[in-house]
């Protein structure tokens, strides 16, 4: 017992370190150590997360699309366009015991910029077919430029009284309410419609002492984000900026018992796309950190 009290008191003290460390996100227990519940192995790394939300903004072309400047007197986009952007960008340590744990990335979003329209696709069965004759295309777009000027009488005729005489309170703005509705899938048939979709990918980065960038993926104005192997698109980076400070951490003398660790280092992350910066954060960084021995402390 005599012999095995320094073994079990230096235990002891390095159990109180290993918590004291767990609880410091800069901080970690390097290579093997002994403790009151085994030996215990440790190599500290970082994992990053980089999450990158684009953005797709469609406009789809309607079926009357070239009609709209003989009827309506305004002009048509005839094709469907589609561009992508990078709205936004993160970067954080993904770990489950760090301060800086990243969240979730966010789900997919779309939002349709037109009324009561739930598809990127026209309905089949168009607004302004009331009957079962086969009417050539500019026919059935004269037709419904003529129910759009209709029901804009009958809005304005409502508005000013002139119709409805009866119709007021939550009935009038119901009404209202329907012909705008009907107005705007018309208007649909002539215009397009717009719709605007966003999504967030996450991309995992190993970060490596001897490297600092990281081509993250590859983004296309056309495409949205492509892989990194797809040289279509321009690179999406992840630029590591060590400070390489010096630790403040006294260290154990030669004849100290002591406990080897890894500080890490604070670093500077950022995301870069085209030129442009998206996302920088400062995040300790075992990788470009200093290995360092603490003494442990001394008990009577």
């Amino acid at each position: 017992m005599k012999f095995r009290f320094p073994v079990l008191l230096c235990a002891l003290c390095l159990a109180g370190l290993t918590a004291a460390v767990a609880q410091n996100p800069y901080i970690a227990l390097l290579g093997a150590a002994e403790t009151a519940d085994g030996i215990v192995v440790s190599d500290p790394r970082s994992v990053l997360a980089v999450d990158v939300t684009v953005e797709c903004d469609r406009s789809v072309a309607g079926p009357y699309a070239r009609f709209a400047q003989k009827y309506l007197g305004v002009r048509a986009s005839l094709t469907d366009k589609a561009a992508w952007s990078v709205r936004s960008a993160s970067v954080a340590l993904l770990a489950d015991d760090a301060c800086y744990l990243s969240a979730d990335p966010a789900a997919p979003a779309r939002q349709v910029v037109a009324h009561n329209v739930a598809d990127e696709e026209f309905t089949r069965l168009q607004p302004d077919k009331v009957a079962m004759s086969v009417s050539s295309l500019e026919e059935a777009a004269r037709e419904a430029a003529k129910t759009i000027f209709s029901l804009r009488r009958h809005r304005l005729e409502l508005i000013t009284g002139e119709a409805g005489e009866n119709v007021f309170g939550e009935g009038l703005r119901a009404a209202l309410d329907e012909i705008a509705r009907l107005e705007q899938s018309y208007l649909e048939l002539f215009l397009g419609k717009r719709v605007v979709k966003s999504e967030t990918r996450r991309y995992v980065v190993y970060p490596q002492a001897d490297r600092m960038q990281y081509i993250v993926c590859r983004f296309s104005a056309v495409d949205g984000l492509l892989p990194e192997s797809d040289l279509s698109g321009d690179m999406v980076l992840l630029r590591i900026e060590p400070s390489y400070a010096a630790s403040a951490l006294p260290q154990a003398g030669p004849k100290e018992p002591n406990v080897v660790c890894r500080v890490a280092d604070l670093s500077t992350c950022t995301v870069i796309c085209a030129g442009r910066e998206y996302a920088r954060a400062v995040l300790p960084l075992y990788e470009f950190g200093r290995t360092v021995k603490l003494a442990l402390p001394h008990h009577k």
